[in-house]
C-alpha cells in the first residue's frame, strides 16, 4: 500500500465541526456574497424607509401611521450609515489576505 504524506495540516474549527487546511482562503464566490448581500440590506432599508407605503393591503393603514407619528428619517439614515460601515468593513475583511 501506498504511504499517504500528511504535507496539509489541518486544523479544528468550530470545537471540531470544522475542518480546513491552514492558510486557506474564502472561496470567491463567497467573498463577492458579502458584497451583494450588503448591497442588498442598504437599498431594502432605503427603499422601505417610511415602510412599505405602496402595499396593497395594508400601505393605507402604513400611511396613517405615518401620517400620525413623527418621521424618523434621521434616525434611519443614521442606521443606513452604521449599515455601510459593517458592510465596508465585512467587505475589507473577506478581501483581505489570509494571516495564520
Amino acid at each position: 500500500m501506498p504511504e499517504q504524506k500528511h504535507t496539509d495540516e489541518l486544523e479544528d474549527i468550530a470545537g471540531g465541526w470544522i475542518q480546513e487546511r491552514k492558510g486557506t482562503d474564502v472561496p470567491k464566490f463567497l467573498k463577492y456574497c458579502y458584497v451583494v448581500i450588503a448591497l442588498g440590506v442598504l437599498v431594502y432599508a432605503l427603499r422601505y424607509i417610511n415602510g412599505a407605503v405602496n402595499n396593497a393591503t395594508n400601505g393605507a393603514l402604513v400611511r396613517q401611521f405615518d401620517a400620525a407619528t413623527s418621521s424618523a428619517n434621521g434616525f434611519m439614515y443614521f442606521v443606513e450609515a452604521l449599515i455601510a460601515i459593517y458592510a465596508i468593513i465585512t467587505v475589507i475583511f473577506a478581501f483581505r489576505k489570509v494571516q495564520h
